[in-house]
């Protein structure tokens, strides 16, 4: 018997098995026609609150044996939550959550088991699923639900996981109503309740674990329900289908993740510096110092031009002792600038001629003639 469930952008499909040689594909019927469940808000909010931080802590393997009422061995259950990545139909590879669970034994002697193969994304929205069971003569009917009407849908692959974030953050979403398949591949309510802690023994050791009951609201059968007795890293450390004989349960206990706590950055207090009084500061000074003395000494020996020049602008300076300083260097070294156009040099410490004459310009040019 198998299965597939996935999405196609604007809807989900449903292949859901049947069993018999009569099987037709599914018609929804007058009474079918209602209106599809809807997931609350609280259910929403849940899945929305998830982070990629926290779901990586979720990445491991487990195995459980699995056990008649009896206390005798039949079979073994593995799943495991692992990152991969997903081809859409276009060829395009984007990450997920990769989920894959197995389950071989036993039953009246007769082999069985069930494979499931999921694709998540970071909200648990589900990109596509596969699961097969081992019974014969099957015939498959296929159903579909608008992608507007899925919100909150938890897959098989998707309840795996939210288990283990239950069980992390140690709750469970208070009157939250998730949507799901029941086994006719009909989508019906799903709810989880927090059924307190329980100390067990795990592998000649005491374990506390966080029990939750995860309960499929089928429309037409009676709910069925199952409960997780997990681990505070989200190992599953036993299961139990409520109303069938038997159970999951772990025979050696694993080494527990625990999140890293981010110790807070130290904080060191600003001291004031007085580099005079460090000795290892105060060496380094005195050797720039005298490395910049010794480099402008060579410097000027190289170029005696800066010296005279300096020496020129200085001697004019103190013989003209002009107001503005600024404006006599800027008069001064400006000729020596090829791209300026000429003009006075000197020209802000103009002072009278005493050789000028004195007479008024008119009247030298009259007494000439």
């Amino acid at each position: 018997m198998s299965s597939k469930v996935y999405s196609t952008g604007s809807a989900i499909l449903a292949s859901h098995p049947s069993v018999g040689s009569r099987t037709k594909d599914h018609q929804p019927s007058g009474a079918e026609c209602l209106p599809l469940p809807e997931a609350n808000a609280e259910a929403i909010d849940f899945l929305s609150s998830l982070h990629e931080e926290e779901l990586q802590m979720l990445f491991f393997s487990e195995t459980l044996a699995m056990v008649s009422d009896t206390g005798e061995p039949q079979g073994e259950l593995t799943i495991e939550v692992q990152r991969g990545k997903y081809q859409e139909k276009l060829g395009m590879l984007t990450y997920c959550l990769f989920v894959h669970a197995s389950s071989r034994g036993f039953l009246d002697k007769m082999l069985c088991g069930n494979s499931l193969l999921g694709y998540l994304s970071e909200k648990l929205e589900l990109m596509e699923q596969h699961s097969q069971d081992f019974i014969k003569e099957v015939k498959t009917g296929v159903t579909s639900f608008p992608w507007s009407s899925i919100k909150g849908f938890i897959s098989e692959a998707a309840n795996l996981v939210l288990l283990r974030v239950m069980a992390w953050r140690r709750m469970v979403p208070s009157n939250a109503r998730f949507l799901t398949l029941d086994t006719e591949g009909k989508l019906c309510y799903l709810t989880y309740q927090n059924l307190g802690f329980q100390t067990i023994q795990v592998d000649h050791q005491q374990a506390e674990v966080f029990i939750v009951e995860q309960t499929v609201h089928s429309e037409e059968g009676i709910p069925m329900s199952c409960q997780y007795y997990l681990l505070s890293d989200g190992h599953l450390a036993k299961r139990i289908q409520v109303g069938s004989p038997g159970c999951c349960i772990i025979t050696k206990m694993p080494i527990l993740r625990e999140e890293d706590e981010i110790e807070p950055r130290p904080v060191f207090e600003k001291k004031p510096l007085v580099w005079e009084e460090d000795m290892e500061l105060y060496s380094k000074f005195l050797d720039r110092k005298e490395e910049l003395r010794l480099g402008h000494a060579s410097y000027l020996r190289q170029h005696p031009e800066a010296h005279a020049l300096i020496s020129d602008f200085l001697l004019f300076l103190l013989l003209r002792q002009p107001e503005d300083v600024v404006t006599f260097a800027a008069e001064f070294f400006g000729p020596f600038d090829p791209w300026r156009p000429s003009s006075p040099a000197l020209g802000s410490s103009h002072r009278p001629n005493p050789f000028r004459s004195l007479e008024p310009e008119g009247d030298a040019r009259s007494g000439a003639a």
